[in-house]
């Protein structure tokens, strides 16, 4: 058995789960609710503020998405409770973020702002205009966001300007050597 997939998805009575019979798992909270799409291998039950996840046979593909459905739902449960937050700084002179509605409007030393549309469940806030907060339900959706931004100027290795995760390191290089 799958180390992972055999352990239940537990939540308290704040969270709904339910399983339709076209083996979709939904997962609804106080604010939000998300759907993950199961495959015809896996099947889940939910019984007694638990979801336990069995499946069809022993192929290392049907192990494999054992562990990964286990993990997609105990996601989807952490994230209709908590949320998940990601973090992003800005580093560089005039570097600066600015949301208005539901777009994301960014300095990043082009000759033009750089606009960004937010998606639906996602929500930015700007600390001291060089800090960013990506906040959402769906852990997927928040790292694609975050990583999304961060590729619009990733950070380079020589100054360590543009746009890193919160705590990054980047791995400096020397620049040219003085003449002799």
């Amino acid at each position: 058995m799958s180390r992972i997939g055999k352990a239940p998805v537990i939540f308290d009575n704040t969270v709904q789960v339910s399983v339709s019979p076209s083996n979709e798992v939904t997962v609804k909270g106080a604010k939000s609710s998300l759907k993950i799409g199961l495959q015809q291998a896996i099947t889940a039950k939910v019984e007694a503020g638990k979801v336990v996840l069995t499946r069809k046979d022993d192929s290392k593909e049907t192990r494999a998405l054992h562990g990964l459905y286990r993990a997609l739902i105990q996601n989807a449960v952490t994230g209709v409770t908590k949320g998940f937050t990601k973090g992003l700084e800005l580093q560089g002179v005039g570097y600066r973020a600015n949301v208005a509605g539901k777009k994301l409007e960014l300095s990043l030393g082009f000759s033009h702002p750089v606009i960004f549309d937010i998606p639906e469940g996602i929500e930015i806030k700007v600390d001291k205009q060089t800090a960013l907060s990506i906040t959402g339900p769906s852990k997927e959706l928040v790292g694609q966001v975050a990583a999304k931004i961060r590729g619009f100027r990733p950070p380079e290795p020589y100054l360590g300007k543009g746009v890193r995760y919160t705590g990054e390191h980047i791995r400096r290089k020397a620049g040219k050597s003085a003449g002799k």
